[in-house]
């Protein structure tokens, strides 16, 4: 087995110099900085003593960020003292003699987008002292914001030390799909109209809690609207059908469990007739697996994807000519199979002169790699050796005979024309997620949901792994995947929800009048205004009554039923009922309905009224 070399490098930055141990460093081309990371930074004095960052509550120990955090510990007093020109004008980066030089020094970070519209800052702060944001990427991006503050600040002889080592190959494609994510995020934030939206973005997951009725589940499509379409629209009518593929939906409840979210066996018609249990995705897998292609197809070279599109329309095409069941082929020791069926996953042979296994399935994700190489294959040991197998499998007979009847067949020969493939925001909203079994439901996917575990980092084997063609395969959920859940504040279900899911989501509140424009599908505007005034009091004496607070108000989506409902009716077969059981067990009951009646506008015949009627 061989080991590489695990060398570290020393930068040393003095008021006249920046030089390194490692002979690839370039002054003038400060981009390097992406293939690093750091390993340690201090500051040496001119009496040869080292400090080092005093790090804040919750900073990391090193980052790209830990350097010119420590020039500011460093020189703190004379940052502050700098003018707001001298600040505003304070070097920060050039990454190359022809590109622009970065300035400022901000006190906050809206000061900093105003003049940057990007995510790329950081933030040093003191506890009762100044704060500071200046621009900071890669790990060389502050060298010259560094090198000023000891050249302005420094005395003779002293220098910072940044220790660095070359970022693993997996580390730095994570870095460049962060910057990918970054950049993609900044530009919808700008973009986007509504301000949840943003909260989504930012933090990834975000449960909307609040009042039954407050438009919880009606937001959450707003927001998927207005992200998806980059601030197009906020109105999911308004998105096309392949932005619509972009969203799914889901609303979990007691029965719900692991099969219908992750994967789980299911029962399928054999074709001799009988019945057996494949292994079929839940509908987050699915919808995962959408998001997942999206992502790596966004971050391949176009030569790349042009092969993979040849291949699958090649694959394509060969099947749509034969005809299943009769179309005979050969493997190269003879034996004699056809193609009886196919889908996404899976080629179905049957096999008639063999006595042992006459039906067999083929992995059609084998196929297309072998198309997508480019490779000759001359014999079935290629293929082993291609996949990697120390031995083979009776599929590669199959696999090797098929593979070649494409060749011949002509249909690999044309090369597709494509064009780049947009990276897309994919957004799963869960409606009532506290009314499933969490644990039940997630299993192992507790960890990969995590915001700080999207990609490969989250990467889990599932409970059926064992049952995948590639047992090795591992489930993650990438970077551009967005769960909004919704939940009742009042559901008792709400205080069973579980505390590990509880930290992975944002919590926001829905108040009920904070979604009262959902009102304006009504068309008469006499009508629409009287609702709104109508909820407002009734909102209003709820709060009023002991034992009862802003979760029981009534929110926006019950008043729509006012479209083909007049106010009485609306009162008595769904308002009346629904504060019923509110007020179940408090004292004065029927006291307490009089006023919320009387709140609304609903003003029955009074007790003596009805009794004389009833004499008559």
């Amino acid at each position: 087995m061989t080991t590489t070399t695990q060398e570290k490098y020393e930068l040393t930055i003095t008021a006249d110099n920046i030089i390194s141990t490692d002979t690839r460093f370039n002054i003038d081309n400060l981009n390097l900085g992406d293939n690093y990371e750091p390993i340690d930074a201090y500051y040496v004095t001119s009496d040869n003593e080292l400090i080092r960052r005093k790090r804040n509550k919750g900073e990391q120990r090193i980052s790209n960020q830990t350097l010119p955090r420590l020039a500011m510990q460093i020189f703190e007093r004379q940052l502050v003292a700098l003018s707001k020109e001298d600040k505003k004008e304070f070097p920060i980066c050039k990454y190359s003699p022809g590109q622009a030089l970065i300035r400022g020094i901000f006190s906050s970070v809206e000061e900093y987008r105003d003049y940057k519209k990007s995510v790329e800052y950081l933030i040093y702060r003191r506890e009762g002292g100044p704060q500071f944001v200046i621009y900071s990427w890669n790990m060389f991006s502050t060298l010259n914001f560094v090198q000023e503050c000891v050249k302005r600040f420094g005395k003779q002889g002293e220098k910072f030390v940044l220790i660095y080592r070359d970022k693993t190959e997996k580390t730095k494609k994570g870095g460049e799909f962060e910057k990918i994510i970054i950049d993609d995020t900044v530009k919808t934030l700008i973009e986007c109209k509504i301000p949840y939206s943003k909260l989504l973005l930012e933090s990834k997951n975000l449960i909307f809690r609040g009042a039954p009725g407050t438009g919880k589940s009606y937001l959450a499509k707003q927001i998927a609207a207005d992200i998806i379409s980059n601030g197009y629209t906020d109105k999911w009518t308004d998105l096309t059908e392949e932005q619509r593929r972009q969203v799914e939906f889901v609303q979990f409840h007691p029965s719900y469990d692991y099969s219908d979210f992750v994967e789980g066996l299911r029962p399928k018609m054999n074709e001799d007739g009988s019945m057996g249990f494949e292994l079929q995705d839940g509908i987050f897998k699915s919808f995962v697996d959408r998001a997942r292609r999206n992502f790596e197809d966004s971050q391949k070279p176009k030569e790349v994807r042009e092969k993979e599109i040849s291949s699958n329309t090649a694959l394509e095409e060969f099947f749509a000519d034969i005809e299943f069941g009769e179309a005979e082929f050969r493997t190269i020791k003879g034996n004699k199979f056809t193609i009886t069926n196919m889908d996404d996953k899976h080629i179905y042979l049957a096999i008639p002169g063999n006595e042992t296994v006459n039906k067999l399935s083929l992995n059609i994700d084998e196929l297309r790699k072998m198309l997508e190489s480019g490779l000759d294959f001359n014999k079935v040991s290629d293929i082993t050796k291609f996949f990697g197998k120390q031995f083979g499998t009776q599929n590669y007979s199959y696999d090797f005979a098929l593979f070649k009847a494409i060749k011949e067949a002509g249909k690999t020969n044309r090369k597709a024309k494509v064009e780049a493939e947009p990276l897309k925001k994919f957004i799963f909203i869960i409606d009532e997620i506290n009314r499933g079994e969490i644990s039940k439901i997630l299993g192992e996917l507790f960890f990969a949901i995590d915001p700080g575990y999207r990609g490969q980092a989250g990467e889990v084997a599932t409970q059926y792994s064992n049952m995948h063609d590639n047992p090795d395969e591992k489930f993650y959920i990438p970077e551009n995947v967005y769960i909004i859940g919704t939940m009742n504040d009042i559901d008792r279900s709400v205080d069973s929800f579980d505390f590990a899911m509880r930290r992975r989501f944002r919590f926001v509140e829905v108040r009920a009048e904070s979604t009262q424009d959902m009102l304006d599908t009504i068309e008469d505007e006499d009508i629409k205004n009287e609702a709104i005034a109508r909820m407002d009091r009734l909102n209003a004496e709820i709060l009023k009554v002991e034992g009862l607070n802003e979760n029981y108000q009534i929110g926006a989506s019950y008043f729509l039923k006012l479209k083909y409902l007049d106010f009485d009716e609306f009162w008595t077969d769904y308002l009346e009922p629904l504060l019923q059981e509110y007020v179940r067990g408090l004292y004065d009951e029927k006291g307490i309905m009089k006023r919320f009646a009387r709140a609304y506008g609903y003003f029955a015949l009074d007790e003596g009224a009805t009794d004389e009627a009833a004499q008559n």
